[in-house]
């Protein structure tokens, strides 16, 4: 699921990186774009290896189920974003969809740390990534309106 999610993320933003989003007004804290690459391959890696240790938990019951639910809703709208802010050329689409994004970072996390308190662990770096996301994104947007 998250290296299906990722392709995916990548498809919509891999071809809109060097022309419209090298257009768009960025602010001073903005990486090189040769940063989000492997900063998301770790954090990829990291979702993964958390999301494996849920599924693999022989134990069973509302909580592990809840903390599948929260991780599939997070990695959906995790895609959603770059189809959002890349596909569509939309900022402000990008910043509704990245503020969802943080809620169910949040939840997941939460959920996560209730089933493997490691497995929750493992998701804060991601959440950290995605604060600062956010920040830019909504940079971009106040930027480029």
């Amino acid at each position: 699921m998250v290296v299906g999610a990722g392709f995916l993320g990548s498809v919509a933003t891999t071809p809109n990186i060097p022309t419209w989003y090298a257009g768009l007004e960025k602010p001073a804290f903005t990486p090189p774009n040769w940063v989000f690459a492997p900063v998301w391959t770790v954090l990829y890696a990291m979702m993964g290896l958390a999301a494996w240790r849920i599924l693999a938990l022989v134990q069973t019951g509302r909580d592990r189920r809840n903390a599948i639910l929260a991780f599939s809703i997070q990695l959906a709208l995790n895609t959603v974003w770059s189809f959002a802010f890349f596909a569509l050329q939309s900022p402000a689409a990008g910043l509704i969809v990245i503020l969802l994004l943080l809620l169910a970072i949040a939840a997941t996390v939460r959920a996560f740390m209730n089933v493997d308190p490691l497995s929750g662990w493992l998701l804060v770096p991601y959440a950290a990534w995605v604060c600062y996301a956010t920040a830019l994104n909504a940079s971009i947007w106040w930027l480029n309106a």
